[in-house]
């Protein structure tokens, strides 16, 4: 395995579509949308195993204080081998000075973002409109 981590690759809709499938995410059901809402983010890194698509992140940011990070997938069969944490330490070395940077974890995520540094954001509360069915 020999993944290579990307900031500007052209990345076709069938292996985004690919990688959310594989991950049950039910941002797929809204190709052009999810295609366009990752392409035109402040940050986006893929990881790459030759031409195939195996983990993706995107930033939301004002680009001097705040980050928002939306999406951090890795295909399941890549799970486990470093890729996720392989995109957050790209995203650390854009972002690493602002004053803050969030995310939403629930499930096995949430043991990810602590081993990479985050923590419960104080006595906030997560609050969403949602269309999904995946949480």
């Amino acid at each position: 395995m020999n993944i290579k981590i990307s900031e500007t690759r052209s990345i076709d809709e069938e292996q985004i579509l690919e990688l959310y499938r594989a991950n049950e995410w039910s941002a797929v059901s809204k190709p052009s949308e999810l295609r366009s809402g990752l392409l035109n983010s402040h940050s986006l890194i893929s990881a790459w195993d030759g031409d195939k698509l195996v983990g993706i992140g995107n930033a939301i940011s004002d680009g001097y204080l705040v980050v928002y990070y939306p999406h951090l997938l890795v295909h399941p069969a890549y799970q486990g081998k470093g890729i996720g944490k392989m995109i957050c330490d790209k995203f650390q070395e854009k972002y690493k000075g602002f004053h803050m940077q969030m995310l939403t974890a629930d499930g096995k995520a949430i043991e990810f973002y602590e081993k990479v540094g985050f923590e419960k954001a104080g006595k906030t509360v997560p609050m969403w409109i949602y269309n999904g069915n995946e949480h």
